[in-house]
């Protein structure tokens, strides 16, 4: 099933994103975390790269499974890094004649310790550019994005960001995923000025429990997302005790998603860093705010 396709149904969608791990042993732990989550009906799943493009051939193997053995239907991140037309071809080809029909399209990072993302010989630098060569080469393949609701850190402007996205979707996106964020009116204004620009393609937002304020701190950085202030202040005063601060997030989690139901959101899509507990107890609550 094309993810693209699910959209139309009029109900959002609900996902996971998990990340594969590095050796065999992780690699089977998490396919059966995977795998209990099938009674949870979850839209679709989503497995990243690592750092670097370092778990591709785990990626694909993972999501190869995930829909053929779990019966969930997953999606492939693809990016830009290390690899060139030729090599994203075969994997595209191989993705599609083993009947994933989804793909997420990335950029990619710059590599730990550098300024700016370097493309390697006969590689793409945009992601635009990954998207319109998957687009040409299958035109059947649902193709998702990204998008940052308080700009991408590397963009001059928001509007110069928007631009970008523009083109981007033009170039065959069929939905947008966006980057994590904490303030719900940081999403709603950025759709708006989204629909506004010419931007028609489903907006899903990108939701992460909060399970650790350093490492929370750590990705908020990294991506230019923001913690309000409140929020901020909550999960601080129990820093010590990991426990509470894994209800705190939870529960903000749980009003942030159901308030962005209210408002229409094309769905949610979860960022699990590989640990299920929140994310799976939030999940269960906003399908019962749902029903």
């Amino acid at each position: 099933m094309r993810i693209s396709q699910q959209f139309r149904v009029g109900s959002p969608t609900l996902s996971f994103e998990f990340y594969p791990p590095k050796d065999d042993v992780g690699f089977w732990d998490l396919y059966r975390t995977i795998e209990a989550l099938k009674p949870l009906a979850p839209t679709y799943v989503s497995v990243t790269y690592g750092a670097g493009g370092s778990t591709r051939r785990k990626t694909i193997d993972l999501v190869k499974r995930i829909k053929k053995d779990i019966g969930i239907e997953s999606m492939a991140h693809l990016t830009c890094v290390d690899a060139d037309r030729d090599e994203l071809a075969k994997i595209v080809d191989n993705l599609k004649g083993d009947g994933i029909e989804n793909v997420l399209a990335l950029r990619g990072d710059a590599p730990a310790g550098t300024s700016a993302f370097v493309p390697c010989e006969g590689g793409f630098r945009y992601a635009s550019e990954l998207v319109a060569f998957i687009r040409e080469r299958h035109r059947d393949i649902c193709i998702g994005g990204a998008c940052y609701p308080e700009g991408h850190p590397e963009a001059t402007s928001r509007d110069a960001d928007l631009d970008h996205l523009k083109e981007k979707v033009d170039c065959g996106t069929d939905f947008l995923i966006s980057q994590l964020f904490f303030d719900n009116d940081d999403f709603l204004k950025f759709r708006d000025r989204a629909e506004a620009a010419g931007i028609t393609v489903p907006l899903v937002a990108g939701i992460m429990p909060i399970q650790s304020v350093k490492q929370i701190k750590r990705f908020t950085t990294m991506c230019g997302a923001s913690i309000p202030p409140a929020l901020l202040r909550r999960i601080e005063a129990v820093e010590d005790d990991a426990e509470a601060v894994r209800h705190v997030g939870m529960y903000h989690t749980t009003q942030q998603c159901l308030d962005l139901l209210e408002h229409g959101v094309a769905g949610i899509h979860f960022y699990t860093l590989n640990r299920s507990t929140a994310t799976r107890a939030s999940y269960q609550l906003i399908k019962a705010g749902m029903s």
